[in-house]
């Protein structure tokens, strides 16, 4: 079973779950972000959340874990490695999510999908066309955080490390701006 307490308090301790005042891709407002990926600097930490997270796909015959680059590229490289099976991971070209490098799915192949952040879903939704497009199943999604609170349906079981409701403003309403706190854009999309 996965430890919210733990994981938060990892997350604090590593500066993973940073407040303030953030600007999000969305546009909104938020006083906190999560940059996921400095856990990977902690490969003991990677580890352990990842351990924890993998209790709850062992026994659903996994073939394969997917992951987006850059976000989930070690993170299924350390889920396949728990689960013991192989790892691969989907980059953008041309704009639509695709294997290059060689990588491919045997057809029937039972898949993981493992994200960094789930906000929306728009990244593993596009793995999830992929990978059925090449007639594989989807067996289930994970990832460290869920800022969704759950409100994400995959179709397929999903779970989380942690799952969090992040508070955020339209820029207009922000009570963070109104008091004059330092605005900070965070993230990787410009």
């Amino acid at each position: 079973m996965i430890d919210n307490k733990r994981v938060l308090a990892i997350f604090k301790e590593t500066k993973v779950l940073m407040e303030g005042h953030f600007l999000l891709t969305s546009g909104r407002h938020s006083d906190r972000y999560v940059q996921c990926a400095k856990i990977t600097q902690y490969p003991e930490y990677t580890e352990e959340i990842i351990k924890l997270l993998s209790l709850q796909f062992r026994d659903k015959n996994i073939d394969y874990v997917v992951g987006p680059a850059i976000g989930g590229i070690i993170l299924s490289y350390e889920m396949a490695r728990q689960l013991g099976v192989k790892s691969l991971f989907t980059e953008r070209e041309e704009g639509k999510m695709t294997f290059r490098r060689g990588f491919n799915l045997p057809e029937g192949s039972n898949v993981l999908i493992v994200e960094d952040v789930v906000t929306t879903g728009g990244s593993v939704r596009e793995i999830i066309k992929l990978v059925k497009d090449l007639n594989c199943n989807i067996l289930g999604v994970a990832c460290l955080v869920d800022r969704s609170s759950g409100k994400v349906d995959f179709g397929a079981p999903f779970k989380a490390a942690l799952t969090m409701d992040v508070t955020s403003y339209e820029a207009h309403e922000c009570p963070l701006c109104k008091e004059n706190i330092p605005l900070v854009k965070m993230g990787s999309r410009n």
